[in-house]
C-alpha cells in the first residue's frame, strides 16, 4: 500500500506510546452531575493527545462513534503543533505558528494528526466507525493518513456537505459550496450501518392509481444491465402492442415464467393504456422501514453554516462565540447512522461542544441512552463548550425554539488534564496519584484490557482479573508510608486463595523466587515495571 512521506514521520509516528498517562481531574462545580464521573457524559479540558491516552484505562475500545473536525489547515486558523516530540530541532519546528508562508504546513498537519488518529482508532469498538470533516486543503493527506491507520479496506465512503445555500459572487475561481466527512471503520465487515428515517417526501412518490388493495405502490424499471441469459424474450402487453425485447444494451430483469407469475400478482404495471413498457410495482408496506444514505447531504436535510450560527446565537444571546461551528443536525446524522441507544460518541476536537448538542438530540428523538465525551485544548473549554452543554441541558428561556427552550435533560462531568503519571514523580515523591489512578494505569497498561471499577477491593489490593492472572497492587499516595510498604510473606499469605497465577505491584519485595513460585506471584516493582509484565502476559 502506497504510504503518505512527510518530514517529521519518523518523530511521531509511535509518539502515541510514548506520551505519559495523566490523572484526569474532576472540577464538580463546572459539571451537572452530583458526584463526578468517569463513566458520566465528560467535558475534558486539557491536549487532545494527552487525554485520548488517559481515557484508554476506561475507554479502550468501547467508542463507537468518533466525529472530529480538526482544522482545516487553510493557512488562517494560526494554530502550532504543541506536543512534546525528543529532537529539539524537530521540537522548534513544529512549534512555530502554521500560516500560509509556511511551506512545510501539510507536513506540521500530518505530524500532528497521525498520533491523535492511532489514539482513536485504539478508542473504538470492533463496530466502530469515525467521521472526520475536513475540505479541499487537506483531504487528500488525511486519505493517505486514515488507510495508513486504520486500513484501505476499512474506507466506508467520502460524503459531500452541502455547507452553504447561495453562491459567493466574490469568488475568485469557484465559489466553493461543500466541505468533506471522510468515513473509515475499524473493522468494515462488522460496521453496519443503520438507515435514515423516512421522508414524507420519499413517501410522497407513492401512489395508487389502480387501487391495489396492498396499499401506495411505485413503478420500478424491469431492465437491467447486467448480462442475463434469460432476460431476452419479447413481450406482449394487454393492450395489444408487441415489444420485441428489452432497451438495447439492456436485459429483463426477470426471467420470463417470474415476469408472468408476477403479472398474474397484479405486480406488473403496463401504464393507464395497458401499453406501456412494463414496470414493476414497488409496495411502500412491502420497502424497507429507512432509508439508504446517500454520500451527498445537502442543507435542506442538515443545515449549514448559517443555520449553525443561528443556533448558537440562540444559546448564547448575550455573546456569539467567534469561530465557526458545524449544525448540530450534521453531526446528529453521522450518531443516527452509526449508533445504537447505548452507544458513547467521542470528540477530541470538540470546539463549541456541537457534538454534545446532536447526541442528546437523538437521545431525544429515539429514547437513547447515548454518551458523550469531548475534549477541548483551548481555554475557552468552559465558557463556550461547557457553557453550550449546561445550556442545551438546561434550556435558554429566550431561545426562538422550544426544544432548546426547554432543554434536552441530562448530566455532565468536567475534568481537567492533570499532571503526567511519570515513573520520576513516583520514585522522588513530588506527585502521587491516589490509589484508584494507579491501579487503573497499571492495569490498562500490563494487560490491555478495559480497568472496571466496580471490581477492585482496597482491602486485599484486588485490581481486576485477565485471563490468565488476578492483578493487586500494594501502594499508599504517601511518601513515608510507600517506604515501608512490601510483599512479605504474611501479605502473600493474606491473598485471596486460589489456583490462578497473581500479578503483584509493589514498591519492593521480600520474598524470594521460591516463594514467589510457591503463591503463583508475578511480582513487579513499582513505579512501572509495566512492558516486562506485558511480555509474560502474552506468553
Amino acid at each position: 500500500m502506497p504510504r503518505l512521506h512527510f518530514k517529521g514521520k519518523v518523530f511521531v509516528e509511535n509518539h502515541h506510546l510514548a506520551v505519559p498517562f495523566h490523572e484526569l481531574l474532576p472540577v464538580s462545580e463546572k459539571g451537572l452531575s452530583e458526584k463526578a464521573s468517569l463513566h458520566d457524559n465528560l467535558v475534558i479540558h486539557g491536549d487532545n493527545l494527552a487525554a485520548l491516552k488517559s481515557l484508554l484505562p476506561t475507554y479502550h475500545s468501547k467508542v463507537k462513534c468518533v466525529y472530529i473536525d480538526p482544522p482545516y489547515n487553510t493557512g488562517n486558523e494560526g494554530w502550532a503543533y504543541s506536543d512534546s516530540v525528543n529532537s529539539p530541532l524537530m521540537r522548534d519546528w513544529l512549534g512555530r505558528v502554521v500560516d500560509r508562508d509556511d511551506l512545510t504546513r501539510h507536513d506540521k498537519w500530518s505530524c500532528m494528526m497521525l498520533p491523535r488518529l492511532k489514539l482513536l482508532r485504539e478508542l473504538l469498538r470492533e463496530d466502530g466507525a469515525i467521521f472526520v470533516s475536513i475540505d479541499d486543503n487537506e483531504v487528500h493527506h488525511l486519505r493517505s493518513l486514515m488507510d495508513e491507520v486504520f486500513g484501505e479496506e476499512n474506507f466506508v465512503a467520502t460524503v459531500i456537505w452541502e455547507k452553504v445555500y447561495s453562491p459567493k459572487s466574490s469568488a475568485k475561481y469557484f465559489s466553493e459550496n461543500h466541505d468533506f466527512v471522510v468515513v473509515y471503520a475499524k473493522r468494515k465487515e462488522s460496521f453496519k450501518r443503520n438507515l435514515l428515517p423516512r421522508t414524507a417526501e420519499a413517501d410522497a412518490r407513492y401512489r395508487n392509481p389502480d387501487d391495489d388493495p396492498r396499499g401506495p405502490w411505485k413503478p420500478s424499471d424491469l431492465s437491467a444491465r447486467n448480462p442475463y441469459s434469460k432476460g431476452t424474450y419479447s413481450i406482449r402487453c394487454p393492450g395489444g402492442r408487441q415489444i420485441d425485447g428489452p432497451p438495447p444494451g439492456n436485459y429483463w430483469r426477470f426471467s420470463e415464467e417470474k415476469f408472468w407469475k408476477l403479472d398474474r400478482d397484479n405486480r406488473i404495471w403496463w401504464g393507464s393504456d395497458d401499453n406501456q413498457v412494463p414496470a414493476i410495482k414497488r409496495f411502500l408496506a412491502e420497502v424497507q422501514p429507512g432509508l439508504v444514505p446517500e454520500t451527498i447531504w445537502t442543507y435542506k436535510e442538515v443545515n449549514h453554516t448559517q443555520g449553525a450560527k443561528k443556533t448558537l446565537l440562540q444559546l448564547f444571546p448575550d455573546y456569539l462565540p467567534d469561530f465557526t461551528t458545524k449544525p448540530f443536525e450534521l453531526i446528529q446524522r453521522m450518531v443516527l447512522l452509526s449508533t445504537d441507544p447505548d452507544s458513547i460518541v467521542l470528540d477530541s476536537f470538540a470546539g463549541s461542544g456541537t457534538t454534545a448538542h446532536a447526541v442528546l438530540a437523538q437521545n431525544r428523538e429515539d429514547g437513547g441512552n447515548r454518551r458523550f465525551i469531548l475534549v477541548e485544548c483551548e481555554d475557552y473549554a468552559d465558557s463556550i463548550t461547557a457553557e453550550r452543554v449546561r445550556r442545551v441541558i438546561q434550556g435558554v428561556p429566550s431561545a426562538k425554539d422550544d426544544i432548546l427552550k426547554a432543554g434536552l435533560g441530562g448530566t455532565f462531568s468536567y475534568f481537567e488534564l492533570g499532571r503526567p503519571m511519570q515513573q520520576e514523580s513516583l520514585l522522588d515523591g513530588s506527585h502521587l496519584p491516589s490509589w484508584e489512578k494507579l491501579a487503573s494505569y497499571i492495569f490498562f497498561t500490563a494487560t490491555g484490557q478495559e480497568f472496571d471499577p466496580s471490581e477492585i477491593d482496597r482491602d486485599t489490593g484486588f485490581v481486576g482479573r485477565t485471563a490468565s492472572h488476578d492483578v493487586f497492587l500494594f501502594y499508599q499516595p504517601d511518601v513515608d508510608k510507600l517506604k515501608s510498604l512490601a510483599l512479605s510473606l504474611a501479605e502473600a499469605r493474606a491473598l485471596p486463595a486460589g489456583s490462578r497465577r497473581r500479578l503483584v505491584f509493589a514498591p519492593t519485595k521480600y520474598l524470594d523466587r521460591d516463594f514467589l513460585h510457591q503463591y503463583r506471584i508475578d511480582f513487579q516493582q513499582l513505579p512501572f515495571q509495566i512492558y516486562e509484565a506485558i511480555d509474560r502476559l502474552e506468553r
